[in-house]
């Protein structure tokens, strides 16, 4: 796994061992961000789910403003800090040791234009997700969210305030693009 874009174009990025993550691929990053080019410059980025945090860091390396990641597994954290060293984006970022379904103490962090979430599959994650992050305010008025599923764990069309725009799908996985609250 590596950084795909940009100024840490190449740096390798570590997986922490034995902990259960799924990182995204490199080939699905490359395709999402595609997709994502215009919008991630300057952008402020939340990375949910952050696991060994290439989101995150791939919207860095491609010119985004700064990155929160959330992760709730302390050791998994330190994987994301030290591929931020890795890679010289340090100064850009800030790792929480948090549940990223309490959105209360994200909610001051944001709003986010791009919010990257990555649970785990097939546990009911994608819906109840949804439903938490609208209520929070963690989406900019303009702003998308990403959320990487199974293609066994529907993505709703709509929930609250969010409306899906599109789903890449590649073997398994799927990323449902959401759009946020619109501005009055």
């Amino acid at each position: 796994m590596r950084v795909i874009a940009g100024v840490a174009k190449g740096h390798p990025l570590k997986a922490p061992k034995g902990r259960g993550t799924r990182p995204t691929s490199d080939r699905v990053r490359e395709a999402l961000f595609n997709v994502l080019a215009a919008r991630v410059p300057e952008a402020r980025v939340l990375d949910g789910f952050a696991g060994t945090g290439a989101l995150g860091i791939e919207a860095l390396s491609r010119g985004a403003g700064s990155a929160v990641f959330v992760e709730q597994d302390g050791g998994v954290a330190e994987v994301i800090r030290d591929n931020l060293r890795r890679t010289g984006l340090e100064t850009l970022a800030r790792v929480l040791v948090q549940d990223v379904s309490r959105t209360g103490p994200l909610t001051p962090l944001g709003p986010f234009n791009l919010l990257f979430l990555d649970p785990p599959y097939d546990r009911g994650w994608v819906q109840r997700m949804l439903e938490a992050v609208g209520p929070a305010n963690l989406l900019a008025a303009d702003g998308l969210l990403m959320i990487e599923h199974s293609r066994r764990e529907p993505a709703p069309e709509r929930v609250g305030e969010l409306e899906r725009l599109r789903q890449l799908t590649y073997g398994d996985t799927v990323i449902s693009i959401y759009s946020g609250r619109r501005s009055p």
